[in-house]
C-alpha cells in the first residue's frame, strides 16, 4: 500500500504501463511464432514485414531494448534466407 499521494499515483502509472508493454510484448511475440509457424517460406516471407515492424514498434516504445530488438529481427531474416535455400 502507497504511503502517500505520489507513490499511489505512481503505482497507478506504473499499471497502466504494464498493461501497455504486455500488449505490445505479446503482439511481437506472436507476430514472431506466426513467422515460425509459416508453411512455406513463401508465406514466411509475406509475415516478416509484420513482424519486423511490431518488433521495431516495441523497440522504440522502451519494451524491448534496441538491441535486443536488431537480434530478433537478424534471427528472424537468417532462419528465412536459411528456409528460402
Amino acid at each position: 500500500m502507497a504511503h502517500s499521494k505520489q507513490a499511489a499515483k505512481r503505482n497507478r502509472q506504473n499499471i497502466k504501463a504494464r498493461e501497455k508493454n504486455k500488449i505490445q510484448r505479446t503482439a511481437f511475440k506472436s507476430a514472431l511464432k506466426r513467422v515460425k509457424a509459416a508453411d512455406s517460406p513463401a508465406a514466411a516471407k509475406a509475415l516478416v514485414p509484420q513482424a519486423m515492424k511490431k518488433i521495431d514498434k516495441a523497440a522504440k516504445n522502451g519494451v524491448i531494448h534496441k538491441n535486443a530488438a536488431a537480434r530478433m529481427k537478424s534471427r528472424m531474416a537468417k532462419r528465412l534466407a536459411k528456409a528460402a535455400k
